[in-house]
């Protein structure tokens, strides 16, 4: 594999980052404008049934999540081999297409066409992240990269609340006004957006890689970023539990209303977007990319632990700022995954973490309602409604171990169980490795004394 290089491509200006920042935007907001409005269009499709609204509700998510897995790698590797611009502004006009499929479908077969084209379009999230680290040096972009995901927590904000507000005068406005929306994002990308990776750094061959099999095996280049994968999968797995449980947790636990639970959502988003947008930043400069990681993912596992631990709504409602704290990790995973590949790969990269997020948001669903639905049923005698939300942090919890292991400098001996836990035990402290070994060796102590029965 080529030796990554430093050199980021020329600036392109504060215009061309401020489009990447509106791309992903309209992404979000596209799916957040979705959410209150599409179970009820799809019911009405159905006569008012909302067994069969709920069913069908399903299968489209798992096609949009199909398309994300089947087309993230492919539009990667396209912007990899032809450049960012066309590929970026392609997916802008047909997500337009979208929305007006959607806006004048008169059946459900053309509301899933409307949903598969989504997925397709929606794919550019991962040409807008190489876009990033193409104009950026490598210890640069967990800031950018934060925030795009501040963008993401806004976008989840906006979307249902537009979406909602819209909806209650006619199901079909979100659409239209998303279609025309999108469409002017795409025709002021046309006019703004310079490309950001020049002929001389294009893939010369991409197609063995435009699939989804193809670019989820550059994960396995070396072990740093094979291991940074695994913690990829199971950091969206965890996060599959949010979207698909929050509104049934919820209701069932505290008698929320859909008021209580939009508003519910609004928090989590604004908490999201002040994380990535003002904290990320600092954070990884002060800490650094692999503390970074490291303490959100310590954040993220005690969050969900309290999410399933709170008794009453205002606790949760407590929890959620804390939690928020959880979105230090994902920049800097990314950033430390983007060191790994040379600038010719840096989207198949995207596309590959794309896929894996694709292939967990088929998952993760079926995971966590299957899980809840057995916590809560008279027929199993659980009644554990904070199942779901306990594995999310096993798996979370399971991430920063593996983390731990695979980010250590790659010139060091490999830890052993105590060395890695005397680690974790110095990110949670603020202190350096090296610091904590005094509390790491009492902790190795304690566990050999309960091993001697002392």
């Amino acid at each position: 594999m080529p030796e990554p290089t430093n050199t980021p491509a020329p600036s392109v200006g504060r215009a061309a980052f401020t489009f990447i920042l509106i791309v992903v935007a309209f992404d979000m907001v596209a799916f957040g404008i979705i959410a209150p409005v599409l179970p009820d269009l799809i019911r009405q499709f159905e006569g008012g049934d909302f067994a069969r609204a709920s069913s069908v509700t399903g299968y489209f998510g798992f096609a949009w999540a199909t398309m994300q897995f089947i087309f993230s790698p492919i539009l990667g590797a396209w912007s990899d081999r032809f450049g960012r611009r066309p590929v970026i502004l392609i997916s802008c006009f047909g997500l337009s297409i979208d929305y007006v499929f959607m806006a004048v479908a008169p059946s459900l077969r053309w509301l899933l066409v409307g949903r598969i084209i989504s997925g397709i379009t929606t794919s550019n999230i991962s040409t807008a992240f190489a876009y990033v680290t193409d104009v950026t040096k490598p210890e640069e972009r967990a800031k950018p990269f934060g925030l795009i995901s501040a963008v993401f927590g806004l976008g989840f904000v906006i979307g249902p609340a537009v979406g909602g507000w819209l909806g209650n005068m006619n199901l079909r406005f979100p659409f239209w006004a998303a279609a025309a929306l999108s469409l002017g994002n795409a025709l002021y990308g046309y006019f703004v957006l310079p490309e950001s990776l020049p002929p001389e750094r294009r893939a010369k061959s991409a197609w063995h890689m435009a699939n989804p099999l193809g670019s989820l095996r550059l994960l396995s280049a070396n072990r740093e970023l094979g291991g940074l994968a695994v913690v990829t999968t199971l950091y969206y797995l965890a996060h599959n539990s949010l979207p698909s449980m929050w509104a049934l947790y919820t209701e069932y636990r505290y008698a929320w209303s859909r008021r209580d639970v939009g508003l519910s959502l609004a928090v989590v988003g604004v908490c999201a977007a002040v994380v990535s947008g003002m904290l990320v930043g600092p954070f990884v400069k002060r800490f650094g990319e692999r503390r970074s990681l490291l303490s959100g993912l310590v954040f993220g596992t005690l969050g969900f632990a309290g999410f399933a631990l709170s008794a009453h709504g205002w606790v949760i409602l407590a929890v959620i700022p804390f939690i928020a704290l959880w979105g230090i990790a994902a920049p800097a995973m990314q950033s430390l995954m983007s060191r790994h590949v040379d600038p010719s790969s840096q989207g198949k990269l995207q596309g590959a973490i794309n896929s894996l997020r694709a292939i967990t948001g088929m998952a993760g669903p079926v995971l966590f309602t299957q899980i809840f639905t057995i916590a809560i049923s008279p027929r199993y005698g659980l009644h554990l409604p904070g199942a779901p939300y306990y594995l999310a942090a096993l798996l979370l919890g399971a991430s920063l171990l593996l983390a731990v292991y695979v980010t250590r400098p790659s010139e060091a001996v490999q830890p052993t169980p105590y060395e890695a836990v005397r680690d974790l035990i110095g990110v949670v402290h603020g202190g350096s490795p090296k610091g904590s070994q005094q509390t790491g060796r009492r902790f190795a102590n304690l566990l050999k004394r309960r091993r001697s029965g002392r």
